[in-house]
């Protein structure tokens, strides 16, 4: 069966989030929702949608999303029974009426896809559509999602548990590409299916990390660490035309902040401790003509 995990903090979205859950045609799935230590207390709303979904709900007396929204992910995600498939679901997005319909219809018996999404459509405060629709190929590799610089959200997926106790989310800062590199990993780089019959809503507003702009430098920091571990760890998955790509982009987080020497020293220590001599000198070369470009 699937698990609907929500990681619970902000009461605003919430009530439309669960509305959505109650309009699924299929209702084989259970809805864990996992309260961060909120001041808002969703107790009432949760009452309201009980009758028409299977629920577990709990209140965690610490927060941690503050620090750590993957640590409480993983909190939210140990509150689950023996289901075999999960999505995690922010508490401001929303599923289209079919979506768990449309994903058994789709379901491969035959394990052979780990990862499946939905197509999505950012949408604002007030419910109201804000993009298009954002749909791919049926079935894709995952390191060509990963080129092809499409959005992403964690909300749109849905995981094989196996993959999450065998490998488990990275926890970067803001979890700010923890949910691509879930996609990569638990694909184990191979194929992603895709349901583009069905609709994931993703909420951008100025309560959501997407959406706001005070963020910036950890959401350079976990580029930084996205693209280093890919570089670090599942280099060989890419072939030398994309490793260049994603030197590139390494490169272009230090850029960003020339004034983190940490970062600096990080990539440097990268590309010696791994003779990449000949990608260093572009490194600096690239470094050296930026700051010529400032003065």
């Amino acid at each position: 069966m699937l698990a609907i995990i929500i990681p619970y903090y902000k009461k605003a979205f919430f009530e439309a989030n669960l509305q959505s859950l109650s309009r699924q045609t299929d209702k084989r799935f259970k809805v864990y929702i996992g309260d961060d230590a909120s001041p808002e207390n969703p107790s009432e709303i949760i009452a309201k949608y009980s009758n028409d979904i299977d629920i577990s709900y709990k209140k965690f007396e610490k927060n941690l999303g503050g620090t750590s929204l993957v640590k409480q992910w993983e909190r939210c995600l140990s509150m689950m029974a023996d289901e075999k498939w999960f999505m995690i679901l922010g508490d401001d997005d929303a599923l289209q009426d079919n979506c768990v319909e449309a994903f058994y219809r789709n379901m491969d018996e035959g394990d052979q896809i780990n990862v499946y999404r939905f197509a999505t459509v950012k949408i604002d405060a007030h419910g109201n559509k804000i993009s298009e629709i954002y749909q791919h190929p049926t079935v894709e590799n995952a390191t060509d999602f990963l080129f092809r610089k499409t959005r992403s959200s964690l909300g749109e997926y849905i995981f094989n548990r196996k993959a999450l106790a065998q490998i488990g989310f990275k926890n970067l800062p803001l979890a700010w590409y923890s949910d691509i590199l879930a996609v990569l990993e638990f694909s184990s780089f191979g194929r992603i299916f895709t349901i583009n019959e069905a609709l994931a809503y993703i909420r951008i507003s100025g309560l959501s990390i997407s959406g706001s702009t005070q963020y910036a430098k950890l959401k350079a920091q976990a580029t930084f660490e996205f693209y280093y571990h890919l570089l670090n760890v599942h280099r060989q998955q890419f072939i030398i035309s994309r490793q260049k790509e994603l030197f590139a982009a390494l490169n272009k987080t230090y850029l960003y902040d020339k004034k983190n020497l940490t970062l600096l020293s990080k990539i440097s220590m990268f590309y010696l401790r791994n003779f990449l001599l000949t990608d260093y000198l572009h490194f600096i070369q690239s470094v050296f003509l930026n700051l010529i470009r400032k003065k």
